[in-house]
């Protein structure tokens, strides 16, 4: 079964949202290897790459449905140009937004039985991706990637640090011990998915999210990716401050949900 519903790559307006696609996918295409996945992109101002990043997973025959979280530099037009279905926020929304629109625009849009998140900026690997398909097809509910069940990805000793450190944090409340805090590179089933309702918009998104992924009785394994920090992605951000951040995100989240219960 094609993972795009028949009449699902249509332009429109939907709750506010802007849906949109070029011309060449007002059809369905054509069964192929990986038609049992739809993989979200999350947008923001990445005009520079998010053309060639999109083109790359779907000429290898991937579904892409691409949020576009109110970008300013044209990025809406290099995605119509690349062939993923664009979802457009009419205001940011930030990281937890976009995603949560992308979870829900894959399950209206599309039959698919797998759900991928793969960011814009070209930090991931199609391998990496291609690889993770292949293990939740063996019966998982959950595949996350993680940087550190290899020595591919590279990254300061005090980056390296922080990040484990969160993940044992993290780890603390759950039956699941993940090796990787905040790894955007994920696979889940289309149950999953339906279950998630993200209340955080923001980068305090990511917390919440490993909470749902990792309830009891669900099946999950780690997947070895390795995250290319390349010139461009760096330039986007800092990247060590960044760790710095999903630390004390995790921490906060943490004690927010201890108080809650």
């Amino acid at each position: 079964m094609s993972a795009v519903g028949e009449g699902a790559w249509q332009s429109g307006e939907r709750n506010g949202l802007h849906v949109a696609t070029p011309p060449e996918l007002a059809t369905a295409p054509p069964p192929g290897p990986w038609d049992d996945t739809v993989v979200i992109v999350r947008v923001y101002n990445e005009a520079p790459v998010v053309r060639g990043v999109i083109a790359e997973l779907v000429a290898e025959g991937l579904h892409v449905i691409a949020v576009d979280d109110a970008s300013t530099d044209g990025s809406a037009e290099q995605i119509d140009a690349s062939g993923a279905l664009r979802v457009s926020h009419p205001v940011n929304l930030g990281a937890g937004g976009a995603l949560q629109t992308g979870y829900e625009a894959a399950l209206r849009f599309t039959t698919a039985r797998y759900i991928g998140c793969f960011d814009a900026d070209g930090q991931h690997q199609m391998a990496d991706l291609l690889g993770m398909i292949r293990r939740i097809r063996e019966g998982y509910d959950v595949v996350m990637g993680s940087r550190f069940l290899d020595q591919k990805t590279e990254m300061s000793p005090l980056r390296r640090m922080i990040l484990r450190l969160a993940a044992k944090l993290m780890n603390r409340k759950s039956g699941t011990k993940l090796t990787d805090a905040h790894n955007g590179l994920r696979l889940i089933t289309r149950e999953v998915a339906a279950s998630i309702k993200l209340a955080h918009s923001g980068m305090a998104y990511a917390s919440e999210l490993e909470e749902h992924l990792t309830r009891p009785g669900r099946r999950i394994v780690e997947y070895p990716v390795h995250i290319l920090y390349t010139d461009y992605s760096r330039s986007k951000g800092q990247p060590l401050l960044n760790s710095v951040n999903i630390l004390a995100d995790t921490v906060a989240h943490r004690i927010s949900h201890g108080r809650r219960r």
